[in-house]
Order: structure tokens, then C-alpha cells, then sequence
């Protein structure tokens, strides 16, 4: 009898129970991790959204990680992330799959990254309260804002999909616009929806 059976014959059954147990439960909490790692976060579609404009081609990896505050690891993981989503192409190293991250934006992107909205703070307009969108609907007295220290405009708090977007945003009008009209997707009305999916057809399509 090899040592390993002997072992296990000389432990008590409730013990080779509890260690099978255990051992189940640490594959399981490593699958888990694997697969969250895997898995679309919101930064991902930002990322995403800074890739479609034509200026983004030609940066390094390291000044688009600048530019939206963020690491170069995070950038690389986010990458992957869209790669494996299928909203990012096999080949070509900034290659965004336009038509399926337009499908995702107006089907999705709601239900994966719900609006999370708080009280009244001061902050940086979005969805519909920001240009593109402003200047098309009825201004609101109730509008939404990313909450930040150089906010000017008072409003109720609208979570960004990631913390530096409003940073971001700030540097760059055309990717404001483009994270203001996800965040109208991913909290507005049918009439906003319809208006920030066709601005975001416009802007994305004619870049690719």
C-alpha cells in the first residue's frame, strides 16, 4: 500500500471529509477569481470609448494611461478584459470592435452599470445635463452631475464609471461628450437613449 493510502486509512472519516471539503473550497474561491478577473468592469468601456477617437491611435500605451488616470497595468487589463468580451478585435493592438461595443452601449450598458445617484452635491454635468445633449432637450432643475472639488454646478450625484473619468473629461471635451452620453444611456429616458445612441453612432462610426 502506497504511503498516500496508508495516510488516508490512518485519518478519521469526518477528517478526510473535512480536507476533501477544504480543498473544494479553495478551487472554488480560485475559479471565482479567475473568472472576476475576467469579467467587464466599467473602466472597460471608458477605455474603450477614448480608443475610438482618431487621436488615441497613435499614443503609447503609457500616455493613454495618462490620459484617463489610470496605470499602464490597468490599461493592458482592461484590453484584455474587452478582448475576451469580444468588444475589442484579435488583431491590431488598438483595434475597437465598433459595431459590437455600439451594440453593447445601447442594449447593455444599462443593466451591466446601472446609474448610481445620491443626493444634492456640487459637481460636473453629464448625460443629458452635458453637451451633446443639453442643447437638444428641456433643461431640468434636477440634473446630474459626476460629484468633484471643481464642480460649479449644483445638482444630484451621478457615480462615473470610474473614479478619474471626471478628471479625464475635464482635459477632453470629445471624450466628455462620449462619457456623458453613455451615462444618458446608462440612466435616461427612452427619448434620451434614442438621442445619446445616435450621437454615439455619429462619433464612434465615423471614426472607424
Amino acid at each position: 500500500m502506497c504511503r498516500y493510502v496508508q495516510h488516508v486509512a490512518s485519518v478519521p472519516p469526518s477528517r478526510v471529509e473535512e480536507g476533501f471539503h477544504h480543498s473544494f473550497c479553495i478551487l472554488e474561491y480560485r475559479t471565482k477569481l479567475r473568472y472576476a478577473s475576467l469579467m467587464l468592469r466599467p473602466v472597460d468601456i471608458c477605455v474603450l470609448l477614448k480608443l475610438t477617437l482618431p487621436e488615441a491611435w497613435s499614443l503609447s500605451f503609457a500616455q493613454l494611461a495618462s490620459d484617463l488616470h489610470l496605470s499602464s497595468s490597468e490599461v493592458h487589463a482592461s484590453i484584455k478584459r474587452s478582448r475576451l468580451s469580444g468588444l475589442f478585435q484579435h488583431s491590431g493592438v488598438k483595434a475597437v470592435n465598433r459595431t459590437a461595443l455600439l451594440e453593447f452601449l445601447e442594449h447593455g450598458l444599462r443593466y451591466a452599470f446601472p446609474a448610481e445617484k445620491g443626493s444634492l452635491t456640487r459637481g460636473i454635468p453629464t448625460a443629458y445635463a452635458a453637451e451633446p445633449l443639453r442643447s437638444a432637450l428641456q433643461k431640468s432643475d434636477d440634473i446630474p452631475v459626476w460629484p468633484h472639488v471643481e464642480g460649479k454646478v449644483r445638482g444630484s450625484s451621478f457615480a462615473p464609471l470610474y473614479k478619474h473619468a471626471p478628471i479625464a473629461a475635464l482635459k477632453d471635451p470629445k471624450l466628455y461628450e462620449l462619457f456623458s452620453l453613455a451615462d444618458a444611456l446608462r440612466d435616461g429616458r427612452v427619448r434620451e437613449r434614442k438621442l445619446a445612441i445616435d450621437e454615439l453612432t455619429k462619433r464612434i462610426s465615423e471614426h472607424g
